[in-house]
């Protein structure tokens, strides 16, 4: 069993000034434990799909100046990368964690994915009421999911389908204040029942609902 409890030392790796020293904190503090999620969620995918997964920890290899907001590890059946695929995430910033599923706007199929979960706007209802959604993977707001399910995520799932830049995301918001109290098991708990929630999304969005 993987052994993950949260710190405020990991939270704080997104509060370090400059580039260089906050990817420094990122790579020995946060880092091994991504790892150590990635290689457990990723055998825990592949069982639960049957398709073999693969973990894909941000590398923020592009970033010249500004140093990262948040980072995380993303979960894909594919090897070499998971942006243009659906795919499932653990990461952090520096108030929250997040465990979500998410369609990035380099996903070629989204409009298709987009326009099934525009078709099965109920399943949405079936989620828990502490779940959020979000139309931008680089910003750390987010709306809860029971104040959208009226207007907000269908225009999110509309802009999803129509926009280039579209992306959607749909999960759960840890606040950092609770995540650093709950234990190893219970943060894995946490995850697992948020996966599962996740799931049927998930499903819709490749086409196997």
């Amino acid at each position: 069993m993987v052994d993950i409890k949260w710190t405020n030392s990991d939270f704080d790796v997104f509060t370090i000034d400059g580039l260089d020293a906050r990817m420094d904190a990122l790579k020995t503090i946060v880092r091994p434990k991504f790892q150590a999620l990635g290689e457990h969620f990723a055998g825990y995918f592949s069982a639960k799909t049957g398709d073999e997964f693969f973990a894909h920890i941000a590398k923020h290899a592009r970033r010249t100046v500004n140093p990262p907001n948040d980072s995380w590890v993303a979960f894909a059946p594919y090897k070499r990368g998971y942006k243009s695929l659906p795919h499932f995430q653990i990461g952090l910033t520096n108030n929250h964690l997040f465990i979500v599923v998410a369609i990035i706007y380099e996903v070629p199929q989204k409009s298709a994915m987009a326009q099934r979960l525009l078709n099965s706007l109920d399943a949405f209802r079936k989620l828990p009421d502490d779940f959020i959604i979000s139309g931008d993977h680089t910003s750390p707001d987010a709306i809860p999911l029971k104040d959208a399910l009226d207007g907000r995520l269908e225009e999110l799932l509309v802009r999803l389908r129509d926009v280039k830049k579209g992306e959607f995301l749909v999960g759960r918001h840890i606040p950092r204040e609770t995540c650093i109290n709950l234990s190893s098991e219970e943060f894995l708990k946490v995850a697992e029942d948020t996966f599962e929630a996740l799931f049927p999304i998930y499903e819709m969005m490749i086409g196997k609902n």
